[in-house]
């Protein structure tokens, strides 16, 4: 039996929690075609190296939408047979930031492409507010700006998760039956 995702899923977390692979589990187990968002830009060695352990973890299988800022036309272009995992909304956060672009207004566009999106999506973002207060004016911008669209998108989601070593938890919501 195929499992059942609900329309939006925020899967939250730290750096290295797992979030990513508890999402790509997630979006697996809904046994549709799936679609992968991806945010991340290969600025340095350190990210390619990233990009490219996700690639490998995920195998073949996966529709990959390079989407850097532009979000909402490759959630236009998705079809309700599908399943979408964006990773990350912290990624897409970053680079409308250092692009100078008009964050309220892209957030307020994305928030209202996923909730119209045909098919099921999963949002992974991570929590950054449990840490340090950080020591430049940029950072704390980041923190804040990154808190705030967590929270819209909480409001929005019909399951929102948080992952530590892995393990999921449920913030609002309840997993579905099969979740891995």
């Amino acid at each position: 039996m195929d499992m059942t995702l609900p329309s939006m899923t925020l899967v939250l977390g730290g750096a290295a929690s797992g979030k990513s692979d508890y999402a790509e589990r997630l979006v697996c187990a809904a046994r549709r075609p799936m679609v992968y968002i991806a945010t991340a830009m290969a600025h340095d060695d350190e990210m390619s190296d990233k990009i490219s352990r996700h690639q490998v973890r995920r195998g073949s299988g996966w529709r990959t939408v390079e989407a850097p800022t532009d979000v909402v036309s490759a959630l236009a272009g998705v079809s309700a047979e599908e399943v979408v995992l964006l990773d990350c909304a912290t990624m897409w956060l970053s680079n409308h930031m250092f692009s100078d672009m008009d964050v309220e207004a892209a957030e307020r566009l994305l928030i209202n492409a996923i909730s119209d999106c045909p098919a099921p999506v999963v949002v992974v973002s991570n929590e950054v507010g449990a840490g340090i207060v950080p020591e430049n004016a940029l950072a704390r911008r980041f923190r804040q700006a990154q808190g705030e669209l967590n929270q819209r998108l909480a409001a929005r989601s019909d399951l929102v998760l948080t992952v530590m070593a892995g393990l999921p938890l449920a913030l609002k919501g309840t997993l579905p039956k099969g979740a891995p």
